[in-house]
């Protein structure tokens, strides 16, 4: 069963033809039941008295239809308990006439869901029921009796063992619903927690014996939006076909993006055809099961009755391919409404929602939703919650955030548009708020600033932003692979684990930063002197290491560059976002292995420096596995833990980005700068700087180089090891530059710089009064002053390098300023500085307000500087 319960704070709901594609699926794969309750219809949660107008209900009722000709039974939840009077006859009668206007659109089957609610009852209830349970008891009877006992779902306040109060044999909530519940209705459980990493058939058995009643399995396994950097495409697992004969259906609640679900309720559908798990076998004396996540071989050749997960993933994944080759447009953008519904009260915000659920079985399965309600305050701000817990849940999840009423919540309806709004949105984003992205249009570095930056320019309006393929020949070389969509599922696989490849890439990076100081500048200069028949082994495993996690790489990048070229742009949006933002950290692993191949390091840093998170330490993986957790403990999934591995704050604002507005096959890499690149860093520092100087401040055809060698010369001379370019398509386009030291290095700057500079350009006194922008420069040459560079002393022990920065105006992509400040940070880290900071001209506001974004704040300056200058620094 699938229980459509979308909700997205970001993204897109279901569309009503995707849900009719749904049901064409469903029937495919002999799935049998199908639960409307998304929060998109604001008529099933927020306003449930509301009946539908005319046009709605032409909608639903096009939905009931569709559903029933494809054999799939549509059951219509509603979800009344945020603010439901159970004792007043008025509010049944309400109930009532709203469940009956759904009747008359030909629906068979109901459900009332009670989740994540409080469960204080009203003073009119206390003073007639008995207890919470005996009010939804009442009342879930009294529908059922009145819509002539339909088959029936009702999703329990308590609905996992860890919201079971003591216990789940010890719950009067429980023991109440399973005595005085009717027998004919179904009762929904999601397991042990509210996402489960196993279900065991005496969990089962207990919950059984309580509800008087073999319950239906509301599966929260592929429900991700907790978290919006996680997308579950593995396999359904942990759960043995033992369990189906105890059971009177599943549910499952997939992922918030509907393209992104087809191999978690495929592999349902062929979970449920099963009667066992794989066999087990005996190797080395020890009891073993045939399954294993890293061992594939033999599982074709098993019997169809066993269900074996990865067998099931890579059948999924060869049905999954012709999606992508069907010609399908994305959605249009949500358009903003006329007219506006103004909310006079406080309604709580289902941040934590399980958004959509679905569910196959040969017996009856159906999804619901796990939607915390959130407490709004009187503030716009988004606040970030410890994670304590209550009952063995996190406070809401970990987030909540805190509104006023103005401007209104996002209050959608999809059955009428699946792009119609009915009220303004908010931000309700669940990760914390991204820093303003740098973008397109390059500014201004006076003379004396050290960086020419870029910007944030407004995106083009949703409405103009068209999404096409250039090339719409067809070739079957751009068309993603079965061992593509194997690499797509295993990087993002499920919420306690990760996909077979996904740890191969944390294992290889893992071991290749730990063993960096075997290729040490030291350490190269003794394998040089030795024949190569000498070599050290461990160096040439260092080596060959490097080469495979460069080839994982590009495996990832090829991955990319098909989804992108798919024709069903619809899927493409679905799924373009998650792996772009894998790509994007994973060439940055890369390029941090490739900077560490070179040894641009000294020996004695220690691992600390290096970044001394390792994924497999401190317990991490076995606590990330066994599932003791909820899934939202591990934000970021995969992405996260790769982060971690840099040597930089995983939690950094640097790593908030957002993905391209259009999917877009191009792919920005940073590297390590080569002395083969200087002309295009100097061409850079041209373009980006001259552009805004006066024309006659500065004779360009006769000193083209002068801003370069101020600016960049020094860096790319003096401080090679710790510079780096982006490229595009194999073209420079971007630099960032650093020296560890800043003292150090305005001293060899002075020494080793300087005096080339000065033969270079001869200083001119004959002029008088006011200089020119090239007189400044060329006076800078000749009478130096290192006092005047650096902060004063204090600001300058936390902020010991220094660095510049530039990319040209011509990505599209807003994460390539701050992926190439994180590699620059990265190498200063492992090298073991903390602290960097940039001078800029005062005057460059849009400069210091682009380094503001990225995280960099005013620092003091020294008491010799000129007052032309601010300092800004950022420690990491």
């Amino acid at each position: 069963m699938i229980f459509d319960n979308t909700l997205r704070f970001y993204g897109r709901p279901w569309t009503t033809e995707q849900r009719k594609d749904l049901f064409q699926k469903l029937k495919k794969w002999g799935v049998g039941c199908y639960v409307y309750a998304p929060k998109d219809d604001y008529k099933h949660r927020a306003y449930w008295r509301d009946l539908y107008t005319v046009e709605e209900a032409e909608q639903l009722g096009g939905l009931i239809s569709a559903a029933r000709d494809c054999g799939v039974t549509l059951y219509y939840a509603l979800s009344p308990g945020l603010d439901m009077t159970y004792s007043s006859q008025k509010e049944i009668a309400t109930l009532k006439r709203k469940l009956d206007q759904v009747a008359q659109c030909g629906c068979k089957a109901f459900a009332l869901l009670f989740d994540d609610i409080e469960p204080d009852m009203s003073p009119a209830d206390k003073e007639v029921f008995q207890s919470f349970a005996h009010a939804q008891v009442s009342i879930t009877n009294e529908i059922f009796q009145h819509l002539g006992q339909p088959k029936f779902l009702v999703c329990p306040t308590q609905y996992c063992s860890a919201r079971a109060v003591p216990n789940v044999q010890n719950s009067d909530y429980l023991n109440t619903l399973g005595s005085k519940l009717a027998p004919q209705i179904d009762i929904m459980w999601t397991g042990q927690k509210v996402i489960s990493r196993s279900l065991t058939t005496e969990s089962i058995r207990e919950i059984t014996e309580v509800l008087r009643r073999p319950p239906v399995i509301w599966d929260n396994l592929h429900a991700n939006d907790y978290d919006q950097k996680r997308v579950f495409l593995g396999p359904y697992q942990g759960r043995s076909p033992d369990l189906i004969s105890q059971l009177r259906g599943v549910l499952t609640n997939p992922n918030c993006e509907y393209g992104a679900n087809f191999v978690a309720i495929h592999t349902l559908a062929q979970w449920s055809k099963c009667t066992s798990d794989p066999p087990t076998i005996t190797h080395d004396n020890e009891s073993m099961k045939l399954e294993t996540e890293s061992d594939e071989e033999g599982i074709i050749d098993l019997p169809e009755n066993i269900y074996h997960s990865r067998r099931a993933l890579r059948i999924a994944i060869k049905e999954w391919i012709p999606e992508f080759r069907r010609q399908k447009q994305a959605h249009g953008p949500i358009i903003k409404p006329q007219p506006t519904i103004s909310i006079m009260s406080p309604v709580p915000i289902p941040l934590a929602s399980f958004n959509t659920c679905m569910a196959t079985s040969t017996t009856t399965i159906t999804t619901s939703t796990s939607t915390a309600p959130l407490s709004l305050s009187t503030t716009n701000n988004v606040e970030t919650i410890s994670s304590s817990t209550v009952n063995g849940c996190p406070s809401a999840l970990q987030t909540a955030v805190a509104v006023t009423m103005n401007p209104p919540l996002v209050i959608m309806n999809s059955l009428v548009s699946e792009s119609k709004v009915i009220s303004e949105p908010m931000d309700c984003n669940i990760s914390p708020a991204p820093s303003p992205q740098s973008s397109d249009t390059a500014m201004n570095t006076d003379n004396g600033s050290s960086a020419s930056m870029q910007v944030e320019t407004p995106s083009p309006s949703a409405e103009m932003v068209i999404d096409v393929i250039q090339d719409q020949k067809h070739s079957y070389e751009r068309d993603l692979t079965e061992e593509d969509l194997l690499l797509m599922c295993d990087l993002f696989y499920l919420p306690f684990e990760h996909g077979p490849q996904s740890v191969q890439y944390l294992t290889e990076f893992n071991w290749l930063k730990s063993n960096a100081y075997l290729v040490s500048n030291e350490n190269l200069r003794k394998s040089k002197k030795k024949d190569s028949t000498d070599s050290k082994p461990e160096i040439e495993e260092w080596y060959e290491r490097a080469k495979r996690m460069d080839e994982l790489t590009e495996q990832v990048n090829e991955l990319f560059q098909r989804l992108t070229f798919s024709a069903n742009r619809e899927l493409v949006h679905d799924l373009y976002p998650y792996v772009w933002d894998v790509r994007c950290v994973i060439s940055l692993l890369n390029f941090y292995v490739k900077w560490l191949s070179e040894g641009h390091f000294p020996q004695s840093i220690t691992n600390y420096t290096l970044g001394s998170y390792t994924w497999f330490s401190k317990g991490w993986k076995e606590s990330f596995m066994s599932g003791d957790q909820e899934p939202w403990v591990f934000r970021g999934g995969l992405v996260a833990d790769l982060q971690r591995l840099m040597p930089v704050d995983a939690g950094s604002d640097l790593f908030i980005y957002k993905p391209p507005d259009i999917p877009t096959n191009k792919m920005y890499n940073v590297r390590p700068y080569t002395f083969e690149d200087e002309s295009a860093v100097y061409n850079i520092c041209r373009c980006t700087c001259y552009t805004n100087v006066d024309d006659h401040s500065i004779n360009k055809s006769d000193l083209p180089d002068l801003i370069p060698d101020r600016l960049v010369g020094p860096y790319l001379t003096l401080s090679p090891e710790l510079c780096f370019v982006v490229e595009d398509n194999g073209t420079v386009i971007g630099y960032a530059l650093a020296a560890l030291n800043a003292k150090e290095f305005y001293q060899k700057l002075q020494v080793s710089w300087l005096p080339e500079m000065c033969t270079k350009y001869s200083l001119d006194n004959s002029s008088e009064g006011i200089q020119s922008a090239s007189q400044e420069i060329v006076n800078w040459f000749h009478s130096f002053d290192i006092n005047k560079e650096l902060p004063d002393s204090n600001a300058l022990s936390q902020h010991q390098s220094v660095m510049t920065y530039a990319t040209l105006p011509v990505n599209n992509d807003s994460s390539v300023s701050k992926r190439l400040i994180i590699c620059l940070l990265a190498a200063l880290r492992a090298n073991g500085s903390f602290g960097v900071h940039v001078p800029l001209r005062t005057k460059d506001q849009q400069t210091l307000e682009f380094y503001t974004k990225l995280g960099f704040m005013e620092i003091s300056q020294g008491p010799d500087l000129n007052t032309g200058f601010t300092y800004l620094g950022r420690v990491f």
